[in-house]
């Protein structure tokens, strides 16, 4: 008996599972970072709130957070559109469209934090 199996992309298992685990990780570290500091310094305006994300770790430590959000977002819509959305053209184009929404909030992102 022979199983004929449609392989949507190759490698992206393990890779991706991982890529998941250690963003999930990495945003949880962030919000709990956010958290103590916000906690700490209690900002009520906005040039407390400037004050909380001026230093340069803060800075740092909020990008590696928006990059992780971005890639583990990429991850997850990707795996959704490859799972329930079977046409090749509809599922490419979705994937396109979510790459420039991400890029475009990654770059708003950059626009504000930096």
């Amino acid at each position: 008996m022979t199983t004929n199996r449609i392989i949507v992309g190759a490698h992206y298992g393990l890779r991706d599972w991982l890529g998941q685990r250690v963003t999930a990780v990495l945003m949880a570290l962030y919000a709990i970072l956010l958290a103590v500091v916000l906690l700490v310094k209690k900002p009520g305006d906005y040039l407390a709130w400037f004050n909380v994300f001026s230093p340069i770790w803060m800075k740092v430590a909020t990008l590696v957070f928006l990059a992780s959000l971005f890639y583990h977002a990429w991850v997850g819509m990707r795996d959704i559109w490859m799972d329930y959305v079977k046409p090749t053209g509809v599922r490419l184009v979705l994937e396109v469209l979510t790459i420039v929404y991400l890029v475009a909030c990654g770059m708003w992102a950059l626009k504000i934090f930096v």
